[in-house]
């Protein structure tokens, strides 16, 4: 029915089962992965499972392929990328290799820029051998309990996924994998989302998140395609600021 169908897209369900929770009161969404929260909290002592600041959910040590552990509070005040990745991926592989030159590129600038690597790896040893190609630091891949968590936290429906935070633990983009592919250069760190894009075969993967408006335009003619993001510039950011002004993703 037509109802169904406005449910899935307004909670943007790609496959199933899926269970979303949904503060009665208000109508937001206090977590899109019901399914891993019943299965960490059988008994529900987390109960109402809404979502806690990145710096609680993180909080405990950290590593760095060197052996050091530092505590998760070295993270305050950066930018983080928050990865979540695996060797048997190779998808993941590959973004791994553009990342550390972003990464070197991004510190280099003297930006303030961490990456936390949350391993979805099979094994110890292939963490290990992973994250030993790995600048960065990472939850330790003992710490179930913590990765499983920072997935709850955002949601995580398949890698590679990198989640860009502000300094005070905000999300600035999930679309990670998508801007560093698209900005080598890191001209755009730390990759605010841009309220109209020119559709590639990297970004495509953002028709999946929710509606979108595509427009198409005489690529022949240059000033053509200028004046036509000029036209919906301005209405995409004033959606946009609608449903930030009402705390929801656009």
């Amino acid at each position: 029915s037509l109802l169904q169908l406005k449910l899935w897209n307004k909670y943007r369900v790609s496959n199933i089962p899926s269970l979303i929770f949904i503060d009665a009161s208000s109508g937001k969404v206090v977590c899109r992965n019901g399914l891993l929260v019943i299965r960490d909290d059988p008994e529900g002592l987390e109960f109402p499972w809404g979502p806690k600041p990145f710096s609680e959910v993180v909080a405990g040590p950290l590593l760095r392929n060197n052996g050091q552990t530092l505590d998760s509070s070295a993270l305050e005040g950066s930018h983080v990328g928050v990865y979540f990745s695996a060797h048997w991926c190779p998808p993941c592989r590959s973004l791994t290799r553009v990342l550390v030159e972003s990464y070197r590129k991004i510190k280099e600038a003297g930006q303030k820029f961490e990456i936390l690597f949350v391993s979805a790896d099979r094994s110890e040893d292939s963490f290990k051998q992973y994250f030993s190609e790995m600048p960065w630091v990472a939850v330790p891949y003992a710490d179930e309990a913590r990765r499983s968590r920072l997935n709850r936290l955002y949601g995580i429906q398949g890698i590679p996924t990198l989640i860009v935070l502000d300094s005070k633990g905000d999300v600035i983009t999930r679309q990670g994998r998508v801007e560093v592919l698209n900005d080598v250069e890191c001209r755009e760190f730390p990759w605010h989302p841009k309220p109209v894009l020119e559709l590639t075969d990297s970004n495509a993967v953002q028709l999946n998140e929710g509606p979108c408006l595509v427009l198409f335009v005489d690529s022949e003619d240059d000033g053509e395609s200028e004046a036509a993001k000029q036209l919906i510039q301005p209405i995409a950011e004033k959606i946009i600021a609608k449903y930030k002004a009402k705390e929801e993703e656009a």
